[in-house]
């Protein structure tokens, strides 16, 4: 567990020390050029995580399925070994969290496991094995999780351990607080999550609920409405649906009405209604009020160097690294591995999401959208995976269909092959249940403003 914050509040006359200062600004520097300051490289837009996350990617190459199956494996092995035997090691602490599962969860690591092994080997039935749903999952996400996941989980301490959330935190806390009623530190997952991917900004958002930063309700709200996809991945489903001629059309299309539901959707049940409690283990380790004696500017750099100098030293800082690596690879991907796959085999191989988007044809041909019979599906689909709705609309000739398809997968956020399959594993009280509830409620606020600035603005 990481050093906290105090919450006593620094007083007018208290200095502000060179050394954590220092300790403050470059690791601080470094997880801001690494998570927040995009590159263009090529045609592409990225950050430097990202940049290295795919240069690994590049090196392992062919060998990442193979290594992710055994990974998978590895999970369920390590899981029953520590249930049946219940080694010195996996007693206590977060190694006891890692393997000492309910039922459910080990069910879920055995089934990601199974559905690797059998996409992996070819075996088994085709639902499973087809190159668009365990395919998928296997030679296309996974290698894809494994790279960014390794790289997050190391360099994320740099971003939120030395004071840098403090700062942020601190200095937009007001803007934040009357706008989305949130604290300022948020606005450090939603830059994370524009700039590099929502899974970050998840990540972030999980591991400051567990160290008592946000309580219940924020970091609910915070994960479910501000992990955007990056803009990496926006360019990409541009590209894939033939509209990357209105990219910056595009995107200001998503901002806007994401910006829109990120104010009005937790303002509804159920998130109006989630408590704010914090991580009972740890508890509130956070104060954002700030004494009026101080300028904002000084307060905030008190209250970041504060956070530095209590900061973890290396060995400390690469053990917390190694149990996220371990956490991620272990706990976190089979569950997204077993959900994804499912929730691929529900869309592609059987007619539910046709079925559930009945109501969304007369709802689309009310907004004026073209071919709303062939639309509807997508509206929906998105709830198994981020891509799905993307795929469904290249079958689509209207350019303003596609481009209102593509702007409303972005705004969706809970895709049940990545956020939604982050979100339950976490800590964060948040349930499958809410997880429609949300996902229906940004559908319905973001559409009619999507297809409004598509007729307005763009068509």
């Amino acid at each position: 567990m990481s050093s906290h914050v105090q919450l006593d509040e620094p007083s007018a006359d208290e200095p502000i020390q060179r050394r954590h200062l220092i300790k403050f600004l470059i690791p601080s520097l470094i997880g801001v050029l690494l998570f927040l300051v995009p590159f263009q490289v090529g045609d592409t837009i990225n950050i430097g995580m990202g940049l290295m996350a795919d240069g690994l990617q590049t090196l392992l190459g062919t060998t990442l399925p193979a290594i992710a199956t055994v990974v998978l494996c590895f999970s369920v092995v390590a899981t029953l070994y520590a249930k049946l035997v219940n080694p010195s090691w996996a007693e206590s602490g977060v190694l006891n969290e890692m393997f000492h599962v309910g039922p459910v969860w080990l069910g879920m690591r055995i089934l990601g496991a199974l559905f690797a092994l059998m996409t992996f080997f070819q075996v088994g039935p085709e639902f499973v094995t087809a190159s668009f749903t365990g395919g998928v999952m296997l030679n296309d996400l996974a290698p894809v999780l494994l790279t960014f996941f390794f790289f997050a989980a190391l360099l994320l301490p740099f971003l939120v351990e030395f004071g840098f959330m403090e700062f942020i935190g601190s200095l937009v806390r007001k803007p934040f607080r009357v706008i989305f009623n949130l604290p300022g530190r948020s606005a450090i997952d939603a830059t994370a999550s524009w700039m590099g991917s929502g899974t970050v900004g998840v990540l972030i958002t999980t591991q400051q609920y567990e160290q008592g930063y946000y309580n219940g309700r924020e970091a609910s709200v915070i994960a479910s409405n501000f992990s955007v996809v990056s803009i990496a991945f926006a360019l990409l489903v541009t590209s894939f649906v033939d509209i990357n001629h209105l990219f910056v059309q595009f995107y200001f299309t998503v901002v806007v009405s994401g910006l829109i539901a990120a104010v009005i959707v937790p303002r509804l049940p159920p998130l109006s209604r989630k408590a704010n409690d914090y991580y009972e283990p740890v508890g509130c380790q956070i104060s954002e009020k700030p004494t009026a004696k101080i300028g904002l500017l000084r307060y905030s750099l008190l209250q970041a160097t504060r956070r530095a100098a209590g900061a973890p030293g290396p060995r400390e800082l690469a053990k917390l690294a190694l149990l996220n690596v371990m956490d991620i690879f272990l706990a976190l991907l089979p569950l997204v591995f077993a959900i994804g796959t499912v929730a691929l085999i529900l869309a592609e191989f059987t007619p539910l999401f046709t079925w559930l988007s009945y109501p969304m044809v007369p709802v689309l041909e009310l907004l004026r959208i073209p071919e709303a019979e062939a639309a509807a599906p997508a509206t929906l689909v998105g709830f198994a995976d981020m891509f799905l709705p993307a795929v469904l609309a290249t079958n689509i000739e209207s350019e303003l269909t596609r481009f209102v398809i593509a702007c409303l997968s972005l705004t969706q956020l809970i895709y049940m092959s990545e956020i939604g399959a982050l979100l339950l594993k976490s800590k964060i009280p948040i349930k499958l249940w809410e997880l429609v509830a949300i996902f229906l409620l940004r559908t319905a606020i973001t559409l009619p403003i999507i297809a409004f600035m598509a007729h307005t603005f763009f068509f």
